[in-house]
């Protein structure tokens, strides 16, 4: 198992592993929803309030991801004899299950205000808290994406996209609160509300069906397959073919099963060694990588064989 990525080092640090960014995220939306609850409550504003409750979610999503992501580092043990990966899988889908909730709850509270109506009072102070929530936000969200994709992390993946959910509901607010500011049309506040809600649904469903997709052993990619072929095919000149190709993920970790056809000529120890050599360069080129390699020999098709042994040079 690669823990290169998850560790920190000299070059990169701390906030540059899974687990530093889960805690960057815990520590950013913490701030952001003391700021945004104060700000809904002075200003009444239901978009605000909307936006604070989605980052309320937010926060307790963090955490389950920062938890998932300590599980996931563990090793494999007796009752876990491949790791624990898929924890980050179970965790992108309760967060996923979060943001629904928070969906749920802007759009009722939107509503609400529709059909009540309400005034809103200092609305620059919403405007500048807003706009201060985008910009921290924007600035960890990036970042978190960005160590999500080098760790390949699910978890922080499922976290990052929160985020960046929040960052076009907080613009969406924002504008709201302009069009209350200069136009005076109050409504304008719980119309974008909704259109807040939308956004948050669709980052769910994105996040859950990755989630999903983890949890059910979906192969891996197309791209992914074809470099686990390649790998493969560099020794053309010692391995006849490959079959039985299955493979599937877990957290950050690959695991990768298949059939290859050698010669016959080959001893146990020629054949372990080529093994070997295909392991390392999957593990190069995807790391993380855990194969399964099963050894056939060759059948009697000499003539369409392309490997040099010593049964092809008699026929």
């Amino acid at each position: 198992m690669n823990r290169e990525a998850e560790l920190p080092d000299k070059k990169t640090g701390f906030l540059h592993t899974k687990q530093g960014v889960s805690i960057l995220v815990i520590a950013a939306i913490g701030a952001l929803v003391i700021l945004q609850l104060v700000a809904s409550f002075i200003t009444g504003s239901i978009s605000i309030r909307a936006d604070a409750i989605h980052s309320v979610i937010d926060l307790a999503g963090a955490v389950v991801g920062y938890i998932s992501i300590r599980i996931s580092r563990k090793p494999a043990d007796e009752d876990h004899a491949f790791g624990h990966g898929k924890a980050e899988s179970i965790a992108g889908v309760f967060i996923s299950i979060l943001i629904f909730v928070a969906a749920g709850t802007i759009l009722y509270q939107a509503i609400e205000r529709l059909v009540e109506g309400a005034s809103i009072q200092t609305v620059s102070l919403g405007i500048y808290v807003i706009a201060v929530s985008i910009v921290v936000l924007s600035l960890t969200s990036w970042h978190a994406m960005r160590v999500a994709k080098k760790t390949d992390s699910v978890a922080l993946e499922a976290q990052a996209r929160d985020m960046y959910a929040d960052i076009l509901s907080s613009i969406a607010v924002l504008i709201g609160l302009l069009l209350v500011r200069f136009t005076g049309w109050v409504i304008a506040d719980a119309i974008v509300a909704l259109l807040v809600t939308v956004l948050i649904a669709r980052a769910a469903f994105i996040t859950l069906k990755k989630s999903i997709s983890g949890l059910m052993d979906t192969k891996l990619s197309d791209d992914e397959e074809s470099a686990i072929i390649s790998s493969v095919t560099k020794y053309g000149c010692m391995i006849a073919g490959y079959h039985k190709l299955r493979t599937r993920k877990a957290g950050s970790e690959r695991y990768i099963d298949l059939h290859l056809t050698m010669a016959k000529n080959l001893t146990l120890e020629e054949a372990h060694i080529i093994c070997n050599h295909i392991e390392d360069e999957l593990e190069n080129t995807l790391p993380g990588s855990n194969a399964i390699i099963h050894c056939e020999p060759c059948g009697d098709q000499c003539m369409e064989c392309t490997v040099i042994c010593t049964e092809r040079q008699k026929s």
